[in-house]
């Protein structure tokens, strides 16, 4: 009978997700050497050859992607029996890793946490701040167990198999201008239309918002904005507003209240949305993910009850 060790099928089930021994090693906090030597046992475990060099680099073999698939299955297993003995106990108990965009971190999750601080003092939560595109792959391997994540109208995320995604929050994305813009002095909504010259501020290439950024510009306006500024910091862009004179287009969740340097406004050719979810492996809970997604739920809930819908 072949002996397999978890530890290292999850090596493998990382690198069949990654494809390379840096990006593994990057993920899981080792070094690629470790990760090699590792790899390098399993396949000595199994009696039979999983990577062919490739290049630089190497690539499974049939037997590899083989055996990567059965791992996916024992991983899993092994994360259900792990979640029915820490409910059997009855006591909540055990560690909680939860990604989130900046947003969602602050505005979700670290609320969630002083909660479960309170509540439940035996859980360790640890939170990171991911973007959606770096946090899935994670999610699913087993990396994070909770991701925050968010998409807007007409840009749909996928939905990876293996996941589950429930709704936390929808709300409103508004325009925000600097006071003084000349579009602003009026009190209404702002056409997208209307700011073909401006120069915009968005986050980084190949995220959610800033496809939605530009896919607005392009939808309502029908123009290629002038994307100078590139930053997934929300905070970054509402001064980029304040002092350089770009306009963006963010969720109401980041939109500060009452801030005299900045006019916040409508958009006025359509009511644009931006909904936040919360994404978890699709099998049995442990009590302390339980716990903590509920206080997340709860906290959204809280900020749609106090925005009427509108997420500020």
């Amino acid at each position: 009978m072949i002996e397999l060790g978890l530890r290292r099928l999850r090596f493998l089930r990382e690198f069949e997700e990654r494809g390379t021994l840096a990006a593994v090693a990057a993920a899981l906090g080792y070094s690629p050497s470790t990760v090699s030597q590792q790899l390098a046992l399993l396949e000595k475990d199994v009696g039979a050859r999983l990577f062919d060099k490739a290049g630089r680099g190497v690539r499974l073999t049939d037997a590899g992607h083989l055996l990567a698939q059965h791992a996916r299955v024992l991983l899993s297993a092994a994360e259900a029996a792990e979640a029915d003995l820490a409910a059997l106990s009855g006591e909540i108990r055990g560690t909680v890793r939860a990604g989130g965009l900046q947003s969602a971190a602050r505005r979700l999750l670290v609320p969630a946490v002083a909660r479960i601080r309170a509540d439940h003092p035996q859980v360790r939560v640890e939170v990171f701040e991911l973007e959606l595109e770096q946090s899935l792959p994670g999610l699913r391997l087993g990396a994070v167990d909770l991701v925050v994540g968010d998409e807007y109208d007409s840009h749909p995320r996928p939905r990876p198999a293996g996941l589950r995604f429930t709704l936390l929050l929808e709300e409103q994305l508004k325009l925000v201008l600097p006071a003084a813009h000349p579009l602003a002095r009026h009190g209404g909504p702002v056409a997208v239309a209307d700011l073909r010259s401006d120069i915009w501020a968005a986050s980084a290439e190949g995220t959610g918002h800033h496809a939605m950024v530009v896919g607005t510009c392009r939808a309502l306006g029908g123009y290629e904005p002038d994307l100078r500024h590139r930053c997934s910091d929300a905070d970054v862009q509402l001064e980029l507003v304040r002092v350089a004179a770009a306009v963006a287009l963010m969720p109401a969740l980041t939109v500060p209240d009452n801030d005299p340097a900045l006019a916040v406004r409508d958009v006025a050719e359509a009511t644009l949305k931006r909904r936040l979810f919360a994404a978890t492996r699709d099998t049995p809970p442990a009590p302390a993910l339980t716990a903590l997604l509920a206080a997340v739920t709860d906290q959204a809930h809280r900020i749609g009850a106090t925005a009427g819908g509108a997420g500020r």
